[in-house]
């Protein structure tokens, strides 16, 4: 396969004929069914502090994930109230998207070759951000570094956190998957 048709193909069949191979010699390991793999991606927003601020309209943030994932998100509502931080029952306090197959593969791709390179200042991502089973975290403190959202149209600026669950079993495997897959992690 010549370089401009591998750019080309999309992440998942490039996984599953390039990556896949050359992560079960790093790994050693040799059944294919034991090799780690994406399994979910979930977009997040907290909307607590937006609530306070703007009042109960958090439609923008809803519509910014769709316009981020091709997805509509789901709100999440508080379990019970919490009075220490004036939470009552039934209150939304997030904002949340969960990506599989496809969509997620595509995500990882614009992820990994548009969105962190948008990044100000940005020197790679933090290895250390492992959750012990394989699971990878990332925050951004802006929205507007996702191409689908254009600057000029922001009202208030949101965080977003974007959680990678994958079926590696510990931190190491994990770290192996993401950087086979393009993930620039700063050198341990």
């Amino acid at each position: 396969m010549s370089k401009t048709t591998t750019q080309s193909a999309d992440l998942k069949t490039r996984f599953n004929s390039e990556i896949l191979p050359e992560l079960k010699k790093t790994l050693g390991i040799k059944n294919d069914m034991a090799m780690p793999k994406l399994k979910k991606v979930t977009i997040n927003v907290g909307i607590g502090t937006y609530i306070k601020t703007h009042g109960k309209d958090f439609d923008n943030v809803v519509e910014n994930i769709a316009k981020i994932t091709g997805q509509k998100p789901v709100v999440a509502k508080a379990k019970k109230a919490i009075s220490n931080f004036k939470l009552r029952e039934d209150n939304p306090v997030g904002v949340t998207v969960t990506l599989r197959g496809q969509r997620m593969y595509d995500f990882i791709n614009k992820l990994v070759n548009i969105v962190f390179p948008r990044v100000r200042d940005f020197r790679g991502i933090s290895p250390k951000s492992f959750d012990g089973n394989g699971n990878y975290n990332v925050g951004f403190k802006e929205h507007t570094v996702f191409p689908e959202i254009s600057p000029d149209d922001v009202m208030k600026l949101h965080g977003v956190e974007v959680s990678i669950t994958t079926t590696a079993k510990n931190d190491e495997e994990g770290y192996e998957l993401l950087k086979s897959l393009g993930f620039p992690f700063k050198t341990k």
